[in-house]
């Protein structure tokens, strides 16, 4: 009767190792393609076009907008956190940006960081 309950208890473990795995898999977001951002600081907003590409938690992309022109940028997403960043140059100064945030199927929002936090503000990401 012992060797039963052995048997059940680690193939009980294996089974749950293997839900785990299923849901740790299902819930890293992808956010290869094209979004259209919607962008509010204190010092106005925007709508950038970003595609992003994605290989596991790392990505990399283009950022297209009237305040930062045309920047390529790197980041990473882990789960449903997303994080990029670039260094692009406006009004003759070099700034850095950074997005970081939350991505939901084909939607994102959350927090933009310019300057070292000089200038702050929210977006959200429409997938295309």
């Amino acid at each position: 009767m012992s060797r039963l309950v052995h048997v059940v208890r680690v193939g009980s473990a294996a089974i749950c190792v293997a839900l785990l795995a299923t849901v740790a898999v299902a819930q890293q977001a992808n956010v290869t393609g094209k979004w259209i951002f919607s962008v509010q600081t204190s010092g106005g907003g925007g709508a950038p076009t970003v595609t992003f590409k994605q290989d596991g938690e790392r990505i990399t992309g283009h950022y297209s907008s009237e305040t930062f022109g045309e920047v390529d940028f790197t980041g990473t997403v882990k789960g449903t956190a997303i994080r990029f960043a670039f260094n692009s140059s406006v009004q003759g100064q070099q700034v850095d940006v950074v997005y970081e945030g939350t991505v939901e199927k084909d939607m994102m929002k959350g927090t933009i960081a310019i300057a070292g936090g000089q200038l702050s503000g929210t977006f959200t990401g429409t997938k295309q």
